[in-house]
């Protein structure tokens, strides 16, 4: 069994979902401009779910180029809104316009891991779930992201589900540790094989 895995990812859920499920992590974020990788997939008509897998194997393999050997694991999730890309706010006017634009819709959660070793992608995975948010008033929004600290906002996909965020879902379809980031059961098969 492998001594422990590299977190490429500053994501506190990403590191808490590993530690829960004893596998031994460091963190080191890749710091990879997400934005400027994004618009460029974006101009070459890229779906969200190829975003997603890019960006995960971009982090695994910038770290993991300085790690010899070592296993990296990157991650990545985005929101899939009838095929148009929804990031991470990058404000509370952003967070706002994020949930208007869910309200009352269906989309799609998508989490991406990608392991690297040696610079090189060796396995990857991505797995989707499906939420459907309730209709609210813009009012009522507010009100639920007045109640989300700036940490807890920024770092979930606008929602928390295991949190108050779950209340604004009539419906959720798919794995809980995906919605928060991270496919924990399939990087555990993965390493098991290893």
């Amino acid at each position: 069994m492998l001594n422990k895995i590299i977190l490429a990812s500053k994501s506190k859920v990403r590191k808490d979902i590993l530690d829960d499920n004893n596998i031994v992590n460091e963190v080191k974020p890749s710091n990879v401009d997400e934005d400027a990788v994004k618009e460029r997939l974006i101009k070459e008509k890229a779906t969200p779910e190829i975003i997603s897998k890019n960006l995960a194997e971009l982090k695994a393999n910038k770290i993991s180029l300085s790690e010899p050997d070592q296993l990296v694991l990157g991650a990545d999730s985005v929101i899939d809104l009838e095929g148009e890309l929804i990031s991470k706010p990058e404000n509370r006017e952003e967070a706002l316009l994020n949930l208007k634009k869910l309200n009352g819709k269906i989309h799609y959660l998508i989490s991406s891991v990608c392991i690297s070793k040696n610079g090189a992608m060796i396995w990857n995975h991505t797995d989707k779930a499906v939420l459907t948010m309730k209709k609210f008033s813009n009012e009522t929004l507010k009100k639920y992201l007045s109640k989300i600290s700036d940490d807890a906002l920024f770092a979930y996909n606008v929602y928390q589900i295991e949190g108050e965020g779950r209340n604004l879902f009539s419906k959720i379809q798919g794995n809980e540790n995906t919605i928060m980031g991270l496919p924990v059961e399939k990087i555990k098969e993965y390493l098991k094989k290893i």
